[in-house]
C-alpha cells in the first residue's frame, strides 16, 4: 500500500520534537542517529552530529505515521517551507483525540485559530507549534 506521510526537518531538535509529538499523539517512536550508521556508509559524520536524528518515525495507535530528521553539519539546513501544513482530521468519533491534540500542540505555539465550530459544521482550528510546524485540525461534530 502506498502512503503519503509528513517528514519534518529540523536543525537539531528532531528527537525533542518527536518525543513531544509522541506525548501528544501517542504511539511508538523509533529513532536512528547519525552515529548509529556503519562507518563504511560513505558519509563522514562529525562528532557533533553523532547524536542527531538521521531518521525518526512515530507510529500512532490511530494509524498515523510522522517522520522527522535533523540536518547534520554535512548539509545546509533549510527552514520549513511556508505553505506546508500537517493536517490532523477525522470523523465525529475522533473528536476527543483531535481536540486533545490541538490543545497540546497549541501549548507554547503561536498563530492559533481556536479549535471551534466552523461555518461548514465541523470543528476546525490551526496552530503553529513550538517547533515552528503548522498544523490544521478538522473533525466532524460529535
Amino acid at each position: 500500500m502506498v502512503r503519503l506521510n509528513p517528514y519534518l526537518s529540523f536543525k537539531d531538535q528532531a528527537r525533542e520534537a518527536l518525543e513531544f509529538y509522541r506525548s501528544v499523539l501517542g504511539g511508538e517512536l523509533d529513532v536512528s542517529t547519525f552515529g548509529s550508521m556503519p562507518a563504511d556508509a560513505g558519509m563522514p559524520i562529525e562528532d557533533a552530529d553523532k547524536d542527531l536524528v538521521m531518521h525518526g518515525q512515530l507510529e500512532t495507535p490511530h494509524g498515523l505515521t510522522l517522520m522527522a530528521a535533523d540536518t547534520g553539519s554535512m548539509m545546509p539546513y533549510v527552514a520549513p517551507t511556508s505553505g506546508v501544513t500537517v493536517a490532523l482530521t477525522g470523523g465525529p468519533e475522533d473528536y476527543d483525540y483531535v481536540a486533545s491534540a490541538y490543545a497540546k500542540l497549541a501549548e507554547g505555539g503561536t498563530d492559533a485559530m481556536p479549535f471551534d465550530k466552523a461555518p461548514w459544521g465541523d470543528f476546525y482550528g490551526q496552530v503553529t507549534d513550538r517547533y515552528g510546524i503548522t498544523w490544521m485540525f478538522d473533525v466532524g461534530a460529535p
